[in-house]
């Protein structure tokens, strides 16, 4: 008999196992599956800045400024950012995603959304207001 500590393990593993099939289809739907976790948490940063140049990004990412460059000529390659050229100042580029991405970017959590929609169709009214609070509790 497995203790409720084993069972729990379990339980979340299997749901990880599951958000993660989930974010790897949604990258190879965008024809990325071989991205590095590195290389998307610089989509997610990028996505996450309103107005960001090469410079700021080297800033936030503590990487010089060829690194940048090179990472975002790659970027560009895959189709997943463009340069943008400041209307005030035409010296100044701007690192912009584009529709894929974005999608790249938030595709962790399009995966977690396809996790709770799963639970969700799995669980009636009275389980899914007990799963809440019982999460709740974790925090």
């Amino acid at each position: 008999m497995k203790n409720v500590g084993e069972e729990l393990f379990q339980a979340l593993n299997d749901l990880m196992r599951v958000k993660n099939e989930c974010s790897c289809a949604i990258l190879s739907e965008c024809g990325v599956s071989s991205l590095t976790v590195r290389q998307i948490a610089y989509l997610k940063t990028i996505d996450g800045q309103e107005e960001v140049t090469f410079s700021r990004l080297a800033e936030i990412t503590n990487n010089s400024k060829p690194t940048i460059t090179e990472m975002v000529n790659r970027f560009e390659q895959m189709e997943c950012v463009s340069r943008e050229r400041s209307p005030d100042d035409g010296r100044v580029l701007f690192i912009r995603l584009t529709e894929k991405g974005r999608r790249i970017a938030h595709a962790e959590q399009a995966a977690l959304r396809q996790i709770v929609k799963r639970i969700l169709d799995s669980l009636d009214e009275n389980e899914q207001e007990l799963l809440v609070r019982l999460l709740e509790k974790v925090e």
